[in-house]
């Protein structure tokens, strides 16, 4: 016979293997025929488009106006100097959104990234080429590193840089790779079940582990926004359950009051069956009980306000409906 299933089946393993600094692969299983794919997709565009990473957004050189002009004694022309300086990749080493670091060489010399280094960042491609001065040229320049997530044009950055300042495109994400695959495994009988391996690879700024967990981080918050469709649900679960226990409580016979025997008598001649009778009178109804005394009216009153029904209190109009139609189922099975 065919094992019907009621639920999906819930992965028990993850393996985490570290490769170096910036490679990793995280695998995951076992998965239930299909659910793999449909966790692993999402995952691997969160990888790409949400890991915060840092990038210069805008650059202001000595002497320059735009891009397309050049520098004397510079090899390079502004508009491959920017080219260059993108591809360096930059550490802030503060929690700073924002920095601004100043930069000043005299020639001849080759600039590369590890010259790039300072006190608040660190280049985490010291090996990239950045541009040549002769003996005769000064370079002097200010870069803006910014923190972000995913890619944003130059266009949108315009406005939000200080006057002089170049825009540059601005590639924020550290991901450099995020691959999975996904295989075939045997679950007891069943060959079908399937693993998730991750393959993720980073420019240095973040391990490939931490950017994993910020994937992960995200996705929850990008879900959340369904938690209060839960709670909602929860509430609801919470109210109904509460309503069910007030209405037996209202439902049970008055003897559970362990009311004195003249009490008792006086409600039971009066045909008052149930405690929620007592909880629909207010203090006038109750008194107007043939033979009931001070004294009795004052027990009665004290026993229901033990048990959270005070004489003359307000009921909730679902449970009161409620409690009218089965008093009155009662009377009509009499």
């Amino acid at each position: 016979m065919t094992k019907i299933n009621i639920s999906a089946f819930t992965p028990t393993d993850v393996e985490i293997k570290e490769i170096s600094n910036t490679q990793a692969e995280v695998s995951a299983y076992p998965f239930q025929e299909g659910f793999a794919i449909t966790l692993a997709h999402p995952l691997r565009r969160l990888l790409l488009n949400s890991t915060v990473g840092y990038a210069p957004i805008g650059i202001k050189i000595d002497g320059v106006t735009h891009e397309f002009d050049s520098i004397r004694g510079m090899l390079e022309d502004v508009s491959l100097f920017i080219i260059n300086l993108k591809n360096i990749r930059f550490k802030v080493l503060s929690d700073e959104p924002q920095v601004v670091v100043d930069y000043s060489f005299s020639g001849p010399k080759e600039i590369t990234g590890k010259d790039l280094n300072s006190e608040e960042i660190e280049v985490v491609s010291e090996e990239k080429y950045l541009a040549t001065i002769n003996e005769d040229s000064d370079l002097k320049f200010s870069i803006i590193l910014q923190k972000g997530i995913g890619y944003t044009p130059s266009e949108d950055i315009r406005d939000e840089i200080t006057t002089g300042y170049i825009a540059l495109d601005a590639f924020f994400t550290p991901v450099r790779k995020a691959i999975y695959e996904i295989e075939n495994i045997l679950v007891e009988d069943n060959p079908n079940f399937e693993k998730i391996i991750f393959k993720i690879e980073t420019d240095g700024q973040i391990s490939p582990i931490d950017a994993f967990k910020n994937s992960l981080e995200a996705m929850h918050n990008q879900m959340s926004v369904f938690d209060e469709v839960l709670n909602i649900e929860k509430l609801a679960k919470e109210e109904s359950a509460s309503a069910t226990i007030e209405l037996k409580k209202l439902m049970m016979g008055i003897e559970e009051l362990n009311l004195s025997a003249r009490s008792f008598n006086c409600l039971e001649k009066a045909l008052v069956k149930h405690i929620g009778e007592l909880a629909l009178m207010d203090d006038s109804k109750l008194k107007e009980i043939k033979n009931l005394g001070k004294k009795s009216l004052d027990e009665i009153k004290e026993k229901m306000e033990e048990i959270g029904f005070p004489i003359g209190g307000e009921i909730d109009r679902d449970i009161e409906n409620l409690l009218l139609e089965k008093l009155e189922d009662q009377k009509g099975r009499k």
